[in-house]
């Protein structure tokens, strides 16, 4: 017999299966990684890396905190994101914490915290991919914005940049809609299906 004791015998077959199982595991979780942060965009993949943690919403409700309107706390937030510095980022998205405790981030870093701040605000928001660069939108319903917005299937959303600093609600669109690759919602990891789209 290749064990000399039932003690040794039992010892290998627990750490057997203690090893399949954390196997099982880590095949499970980088299943819903990928489900949950990967989203195919014309043969290109995004990743993204939104929160709604803890960390996000006290973040966000603090930045929020003296505001009475819907539009001094999305621009409280955004001004909080724009006065980052901006650097390119080589490796993929960071969580918005890895951007607040590193002082810097890229259009994708920014455009996570950002959207993960208005997330747990409450707002309907989506990340608008275009060519070598990322923003966001976000609806303010009831709410007056003396700025053009885009109009996804007939509601409005306001363009928000990141990466200008002091930027406003209703920053100018500078792009082609052909050059629109895609409207995600990160936080259901899917494209938007747009039937129309209109900026005026």
């Amino acid at each position: 017999m290749l064990f000399k004791s039932k003690m040794a015998y039992y010892i290998s077959i627990i750490i057997s299966i203690v090893t399949v199982v954390i196997i099982i595991w880590m095949f499970y979780k980088s299943f819903f990684i990928v489900k949950n942060q990967f989203i195919d965009v014309g043969g290109l993949t995004y990743v993204n890396q939104v929160r709604t943690d803890d960390y996000t919403k006290r973040l966000a409700f603090h930045l929020t905190k003296a505001c009475e309107t819907k539009v001094c706390e999305v621009q409280s937030m955004l001004d909080f994101v724009t006065a980052i510095p901006y650097k390119v980022n080589e490796s993929v998205a960071r969580s918005g914490k890895n951007v607040v405790d590193q002082g810097f981030g890229d259009c994708d870093d920014k455009s996570n915290l950002l959207i993960s701040m208005l997330k747990v605000k409450g707002y309907e928001a989506y990340f608008v991919l275009v060519p070598k660069h990322i923003f966001v939108v976000v609806s303010l319903e009831n709410e007056k914005v003396n700025r053009k917005a885009l109009y996804i299937n007939g509601k409005a959303f306001y363009k928000l940049e990141t990466t200008a600093k002091g930027s406003g609600i209703g920053f100018p669109l500078k792009y082609k809609f052909e050059e629109i690759k895609a409207f995600i919602d990160p936080f259901q990891n899917k494209k938007l299906v747009i039937d129309s789209l209109e900026y005026k």
